[in-house]
């Protein structure tokens, strides 16, 4: 068993690195390709972008519960190794992914494009583009829809370098796309609209060429398994509130903003989650690569090593994210002035807010993967997912009552912490989590190595002037002190030890190539 723990571990760091340089190079192609966009389309086409597209993720409330649910079988039925299970769960997936797909072009076309025109605070002579933006983002959104089955077979075997790579080929077809629109023979935000309706199919054609050839469970037949079906749909009745809760809070906030403010702080807050999902991408593609393990662990009775994977899950997503998000939250301003030249109004204050959320809530995913992995989360959903739907009312009272729009961002962080402690306390009784040990291995390990890393450049920031050299050294402080801190305040002894011995590893190899 320990054997095979260190096994998986080994997996999980080189599924994380192959992650990772795909993140690298995802995440330069992303800066760059939403400066490019930014400046082709303008504030007002990028922020109607950006509102219109979240119209249509405001149906993917339907679809996100019965991903989560596909995810989670398909994994489950590879860590009790039973085949013939896993071809009946692919299969029940792809139907179910072609029914839905159906369901919700019904609905956006009915009541997304009655509150496109009839709602939404767009100016009328761009209501035009916005509704044939509308029809390509539901093309686009289907077409990733089917897709899930496809995406969570290969995450769920750990294959992570397919993964990396088709997802390097999407990066590099949105950079083309970035270019292309400056040639757009028509309207550049219709353009830009069917082009990426265009990559998202290219997207969806290697995927399934790839599971077809490397998988033998991908191999669609229809199948009317009630058993199962029945199964896939009670897990994914009672997700549905978790996921339409996180959903009504980003893309539904990002709605009241508009009907408050207009799309320019649209575009403003579309700054800050193009900053946001570069730097979480990091810590995303850390538990993608962890998160088949604790399914599979929680599927083979190995309670023991589940629990050591959630801890050091939490630390390290944690970690990870703060390592990178400090140099940006204190030299905000500045980066946004070099990377776009054009900073939208509320754009440095959103990606700051967005930034200290995502570190709020990076703890709580190995918690979400261990509630998911036990299948039993209807009262989990309850309390959770109703926590997370005050957001949107709360928010939409701030604003009604005169507050400035990053309160929307203030209240999902206040919010975040309440349903970090609400799942604490349900987890204890559905996998024996000790929320006393999360609480004092995690919690307040992490608030202690932040506030060490965070004081010195916090200081500094307010001392300098903003310039190019402040910028270079804020940033090397800002790693200094992370460093320092994670190593000494945010690992055990045990942890110490491992880093320095991979460090005199790798510094061994070096000598002995030169």
């Amino acid at each position: 068993m320990a054997q095979d723990n260190k096994a998986n571990s080994k997996r999980i760091a080189k599924n994380t690195l192959l992650l990772y340089v795909r993140m690298l190079f995802l995440m330069v192609i992303s800066l760059y390709t939403s400066r490019v966009i930014l400046n082709a389309l303008g504030v007002n086409d990028f922020g109607i972008y950006n509102v219109v597209g979240g119209v249509v993720a405001m149906f993917s409330i339907l679809s996100g519960s019965l991903s989560a649910a596909i995810s989670r079988f398909i994994t489950f039925e590879l860590g009790k190794k039973d085949e013939e299970n896993l071809r009946k769960v692919f299969s029940a997936s792809v139907t179910i992914q072609l029914a839905l797909s159906a369901i919700i072009v019904v609905l956006i076309e009915v009541i997304g494009v009655w509150f496109l025109n009839e709602k939404m605070s767009i100016p009328a002579n761009r209501m035009y583009a916005a509704n044939w933006v509308l029809q390509f983002s539901v093309v686009t959104f289907v077409i990733n829809l089917i897709s899930v089955p496809y995406n969570a077979t290969i995450i769920a075997h750990e294959r992570m370098s397919a993964f990396a790579y088709i997802s390097i080929f999407e990066g590099v077809g949105k950079l083309a796309v970035a270019f292309f629109i400056l040639l757009a023979p028509f309207d550049r935000l219709i353009f830009y609209s069917i082009l990426m309706c265009v990559i998202a199919v290219s997207v969806r054609i290697i995927y399934g060429t790839y599971c077809k050839h490397h998988f033998s469970e991908c191999s669609y037949h229809f199948r009317w398994d009630k058993d199962l079906l029945m199964k896939m749909f009670g897990f994914a009745g009672w997700n549905f509130i978790g996921a339409s809760s996180a959903l009504l809070r980003d893309q539904g906030g990002n709605i009241i903003l508009n009907l408050f403010f207009g799309p320019a702080v649209n575009a403003a807050r579309g700054v800050a989650m193009q900053v946001n999902n570069a730097i979480t991408g990091f810590v995303t593609n850390f538990m993608t690569a962890l998160n088949p393990q604790i399914t599979k662990t929680y599927a083979s009775g190995d309670r023991e090593y589940m629990m050591t994977l959630i801890y050091q899950g939490a630390r390290l997503s944690f970690y990870m994210l703060l390592f990178l998000s400090l140099p940006v939250l204190v030299n905000a301003h500045y980066i946004l002035v070099i990377w776009l030249k054009l900073v939208p109004e509320h754009a440095v204050a959103f990606v700051q807010l967005i930034l200290i959320f995502a570190l709020s809530e990076s703890i709580s995913n190995p918690l979400i993967t261990a509630m998911l992995a036990t299948g039993n989360i209807k009262n989990y959903q309850i309390v959770v997912g109703g926590l997370q739907l005050m957001n949107l009312p709360l928010a939409y009272l701030c604003l009604k009552l005169g507050c400035q729009p990053e309160s929307v961002l203030i209240i999902s962080i206040i919010i975040s912490q309440c349903c970090l402690a609400a799942r604490l306390y349900m987890l204890r009784g559905m996998i024996g989590l000790s929320s006393k040990s999360y609480l004092k291995r995690v919690y307040l390990n992490v608030i202690l190595v932040s506030l060490f890393a965070a004081v010195i450049p916090v200081f500094l920031s307010t001392k300098l002037q903003e310039s190019f050299m402040t910028l270079v050294i804020l940033c090397f402080v800002s790693v200094i002190t992370s460093s320092i801190s994670i190593f000494y305040l945010g690992c055990n002894a045990k942890e110490r030890a491992l880093v320095i011995s991979k460090g005199k590893r790798l510094m061994t190899k070096l000598t002995c190539k030169n």
